[in-house]
Order: C-alpha cells, then structure tokens, then sequence
C-alpha cells in the first residue's frame, strides 16, 4: 500500500558475519554449515561461529588458499561488533577425480556496548 512504512527488519551480527564471509570467500564456495553458540569470559561477551565452505575445482582450490591467507587479517565492519579471532582450524584436501577443498572456520565475535 503506498505511503505505508515498511518495517525494519534486524539483521544480526552473526548474519553480518556469515555474509561478510562469504563475499570474501567469493562466488566459488559453497556454504556447508553455518553454527552459532553464545560466548563469554569475565569481561566481554560475544558469539562464537564456525563455517564449514566446500570448494570444488583447481579455480575454487585457488579462492580458497586466497581465502587462508587472508582471513586472519581481514578487518570486517559489523555495526556494535568486533570480529576479535578469525582462523581456519580445520583443512580437508583431495586432489582425485577433481580438486577439492574444505575449510573450517572459526570466528569469535564481541559485543561492542
């Protein structure tokens, strides 16, 4: 209906994240699993996310040691949110019939209030 205000709709941080992700990850990877647990010490709390990417192909393998080296520095812009952690902890590799590549990401996020 014209002249109606559409409602906002909140995208949390953690969907911040797993787009952010992906676009460095680029168009050869294919999301396998994206999971979400709440994290806290003393003094901050945040989220912790693991996401598993599958790449298929010499190209993709390429996008992917792309993705390696560069995550652990990438500075991500996530409104209230500091990425304080970003790693791969897991790499799973095969090179017959064709190249393939899986990633295991780890990323710890902190609330920024």
């Amino acid at each position: 209906m014209p002249g109606t205000p559409h409602p906002r709709v909140r995208i949390s941080p953690g969907t911040r994240l797993l787009r952010a992700v992906l676009a460095l990850a680029g168009p050869e990877a294919e999301l396998m699993q994206h999971s979400e647990a709440p994290w806290a010490s003393v003094t901050f709390a945040g989220t912790r996310h693991t996401i598993v990417l599958c790449y298929d192909g010499w190209e993709a393998c390429d996008a992917a040691e792309a993705l390696m080296a560069t995550l652990p520095e990438h500075e991500f812009t996530i409104p209230r949110t500091l990425v304080a952690d970003a790693a791969v902890v897991r790499l799973d590799q095969s090179l017959l019939p064709e190249p393939k590549m899986t990633l295991e990401l780890a990323l710890l996020l902190l609330d920024d209030v």
